[in-house]
């Protein structure tokens, strides 16, 4: 085949009918993948539900909203998300945090925040009971103490913006009260993502690509299919009627991705879990490093796809000839001066940069990280594969406990 011309390549150059059937088939599988996350990420820059800042959004917890803020180890964090938390139009009645045995002197600005903050109670943590992972349990203890209708879980590196908990009321209330409410059981939705460092930047989008690229946002709500499911608990809202209805946290007591699991049985249970875009309902900075970004990400990236082999071979090898693939063999069809499959690998290389670049202008990403985009995929698949050694290992450690006994693989 000739080198590539400078403009003007016809169609049939992609598909070359001359060429052997595996370089057919070749260029048609690097150039039609990415066109669907292109899709899909399209779709939910314009479908994904924001919610409403509706003053009339309060009426859908007329018995108010406890904000409950589960924290270990979090110095840094704590006193900004409390003051956030306090700050935000809506009805937030209380705000508790469970301080679950902090080393780092969480503890004494918990305490000075008592005095400052009314509406705070804190509740000091102890041992683990058997069985329990850190986080689920605090939930539970924070939850068994809430004295609202409607909980609202949030991380401690979660800063609520100020119309943020209306927001998510908006869409928990049913449309006959509150203008384009969806009457969801439980609203979960991913913040904006704060970064600084270079790890922060390239990774951290890949959050909202796990979810915009693969699926309809508006079809989690729509169908009743627990299988059809997407969740964060960064930002989780949930009647207490309807946690108490499913088993409350202590039925997902063991799970290392307790967000999905307690949404997964809301689903079963035939109520409505709504998945919404949270970019101005909270910002978060998960990770102030690369090296915690791996191992937070590492600790159930594995068990958060379903924790089996199979599993994670699918995800390894879709990531890797969806987002990369296209990006190794366009130089290397032009070295060779194969048209047809230059030009494919041309259009998967588009398709991702495109999709990119609509992630970065809707989210908020840097330019850095649309450039960067397959070396942030490569790495996202080392902590795929660091998760999986350490979860067959049993090897699982965070924040100074290890759940090598507890790793559980939820089957709703």
């Amino acid at each position: 085949m000739s080198p590539l011309p400078s403009a003007g390549i016809p169609v049939e150059a992609v598909l070359d009918r001359t060429a052997p059937l595996w370089a057919q088939v070749l260029a048609a599988s690097l150039a039609l993948p990415a066109l669907l996350p292109l899709g899909f990420v399209l779709f939910n820059a314009v479908a994904w539900t924001r919610g409403r800042a509706l003053s009339a959004a309060e009426g859908a917890a007329p018995g108010g909203v406890s904000v409950l803020i589960p924290a270990r180890d979090e110095v840094a964090n704590i006193e900004g998300c409390v003051r956030a938390a306090d700050a935000v139009r809506g009805p937030v009645s209380e705000i508790i945090v469970y301080d679950d045995g902090s080393r780092d002197g969480t503890g004494d600005i918990l305490s000075a925040l008592e005095s400052e903050v009314p509406r705070l109670r804190v509740i000091r943590g102890g041992d683990l009971p058997d069985g329990w992972v850190g986080k689920p349990y605090a939930l539970h203890r924070l939850s068994m103490a809430a004295r609202g209708e409607v909980l609202l879980h949030i991380d401690a590196d979660v800063r609520l913006r100020r119309d943020g908990v209306l927001r998510m009321l908006s869409l928990l209330g049913a449309s006959e009260t509150v203008p384009g409410g969806l009457g969801a059981a439980v609203v979960t939705a991913v913040p904006r993502q704060r970064t600084g460092s270079l790890g922060e930047r390239l990774m951290m989008p890949l959050l909202h690509l796990s979810y915009v690229a693969w699926l309809p946002m508006p079809l989690i709500h729509r169908t009743g299919d627990p299988r059809v499911l997407a969740a964060n608990g960064q930002l989780l809202l949930i009647r207490r009627s309807v946690l108490q209805a499913v088993g409350g946290w202590a039925r997902v007591r063991s799970a290392l991705v307790d967000d999905m699991a307690l949404c997964r049985l809301v689903k079963a249970s035939g109520r409505r879990v709504v998945f919404a875009d949270g970019d101005l309902m909270a910002d978060c900075r998960m990770y102030p490093d690369a090296v915690s970004l791996w191992r937070g990400f590492a600790k159930n990236f594995y068990e958060g796809i379903g924790g089996r082999p199979v599993a994670m071979v699918a995800v390894l090898i879709l990531h890797l000839w969806v987002f990369v693939a296209p990006y190794v063999a366009l130089p290397i069809a032009v070295l060779r001066g194969d048209t047809g499959v230059a030009v494919a690998a041309a259009v998967g290389v588009g398709a991702n940069v495109l999709l990119r670049a609509v992630m970065a202008y809707r989210y908020g990403h840097s330019v850095l990280s649309v450039l960067l985009h397959p070396v942030a995929v490569v790495a996202m698949m080392g902590i795929l594969l660091d998760s999986y050694r350490w979860s067959r290992r049993g090897d699982i450690r965070w924040r100074g406990r290890s759940y090598a006994d507890r790793a559980h693989r939820e089957a709703v």
